[in-house]
């Protein structure tokens, strides 16, 4: 008997079966993810449950914003899921592992060259130049700089004409960029800023946001920012509201006035559960029309 043959589809029709598969997008990855997250402060009748088992995935690429009124948790949830703070239970899962395991010296190498931070307070050292203080950690670590990476950085932020000066030569904007470029020169796998433009004016803030939206768009970081401000908010792809120590709200491409709007909403309640004096009208109203 004959070998039979396959008959192998001609061009023509391998494009039209080609043509007839539905393109599927890959899922996006997460970069961080905290796992029945809890966090309590004290013991006893005095204690506070500053996280109650917090479930919640931020993907690569993205800027997302935690907001919320004071005490809600949200700084909580950054220092915990960054390793600055221990949790109590739950578990925080970073690149395969649980930080909520680490030791503290694997915490410090892993924050001095997979994690960034940008600070409300810059933290810069006010004898070194700002070029210094950008490859400060590339120096305790003792590695060379990617001077390719320095360069795309520096001109991304608007800094290169200000290296040669020392902090206090540079305005608060120039010092946060020059924050935010010692938070991306090691290429972290993702950046916590926590309130980074708190200190500053509304031309700097506009500034500094427009440069973390531009390093998640032009240089694919990974960042999440903690703000009380819903202008701030609307500058991230995503803005989660925290409230008493769980998420109340997630938002995709949020604006400043519905960001605005929850977060009165959750001060409001609280006020209520607290039996405190309502916000003045006047903050009131101007809260609720940032925009």
């Amino acid at each position: 008997m004959g070998t039979p043959t396959t008959q192998m589809p001609t061009a023509a029709e391998s494009r039209q079966n080609h043509a007839a598969q539905p393109f599927t997008a890959a899922p996006p990855r997460t970069a961080i993810e905290a796992i029945d997250l809890v966090k309590d402060y004290g013991e006893g009748s005095s204690v506070v449950h500053a996280l109650r088992g917090v479930n919640v995935a931020f993907e690569q690429g993205r800027f997302t914003a935690i907001m919320g009124p004071s005490g809600s948790g949200k700084s909580t949830l950054m220092h915990t899921m960054s390793g600055l703070d221990g949790a109590t239970s739950g578990r925080v899962m970073f690149e395969g592992h649980d930080l909520t395991k680490l030791g503290d010296k694997q915490l410090t190498l892993l924050r001095r060259t997979r994690i960034g931070f940008v600070f409300q307070s810059f933290n810069l050292l006010p004898m070194f130049t700002a070029e210094q203080n950008i490859l400060m950690p590339l120096t305790l670590a003792g590695a060379k700089p990617d001077r390719q990476w320095f360069d795309l950085l520096v001109r991304t932020l608007g800094i290169q004409d200000r290296l040669g000066h020392r902090p206090n030569e540079l305005s608060g904007g120039q010092q946060q960029r020059v924050a935010i470029a010692r938070a991306l020169i090691t290429k972290p796998a993702l950046v916590f800023a926590d309130e980074p433009t708190g200190a500053l004016d509304s031309v700097s803030s506009a500034e500094v946001l427009s440069f973390l939206k531009s390093s998640v768009k032009e240089l694919g970081q990974t960042i999440i920012m903690v703000t009380h401000d819903p202008v701030a908010a609307s500058y991230a792809d995503r803005a989660i509201v925290f409230a008493d120590g769980n998420i109340v709200a997630d938002v995709d491409d949020p604006t400043a006035a519905r960001m605005s709007e929850l977060l009165m909403r959750e001060r409001e309640q609280a006020t209520r559960g607290m039996g405190a004096v309502p916000l003045p009208e006047h903050k009131a109203q101007r809260l609720r029309g940032q925009a």
